[in-house]
């Protein structure tokens, strides 16, 4: 189990590392300025990280709502998952068209490849700090 203080600083490197990736890269691949890009993807993380705490809360009253309890099954977990990425795209996509002063499809493409960026980076990122930083076990109780 990881401590309050690994999991903090596993978050802010998750995100800074990702940010340092993604900016100039994106900046290459869209051919945007990179402070352009920078805005974009800081405004990116911080409302992804805000819409996260809001949806999963929201999400969590629904289910109690409506089935008493907040456990997910798979097939739930997977419509939640895929609501949360439909939702921060939808909300994103006309701010992103704007400020890149470009069309909701080319903007739309962008946050797919953002959303498979990170979807990838998650994986690489998760594997390489728990090598470099490997979770404490519990001992077990006699």
């Amino acid at each position: 189990m990881r401590s309050t203080v690994d999991r903090i600083r596993q978050a802010v490197s998750f995100e800074l590392i990702g940010i340092l990736i993604v900016t100039p890269l994106f900046a290459w691949v869209f051919k945007h300025p990179m402070e352009d890009m920078s805005v974009l993807i800081v405004l990116g993380a911080t409302a992804a990280t805000t819409w996260n705490y809001v949806f999963n809360l929201v999400f969590d009253h629904i289910l109690n709502w409506r089935r008493g309890n907040t456990r997910k099954t798979l097939p739930l977990r997977i419509v939640h998952a895929v609501l949360f990425e439909v939702t921060l795209i939808v909300f994103l996509l006309p701010i992103f068209a704007w400020w890149l002063d470009a069309s909701l499809l080319t903007v739309l493409m962008m946050e797919l490849s953002f959303a498979i960026f990170y979807m990838i980076y998650a994986f690489v990122f998760t594997w390489g700090y728990d090598t470099l930083f490997p979770p404490q076990q519990r001992e077990e109780m006699a």
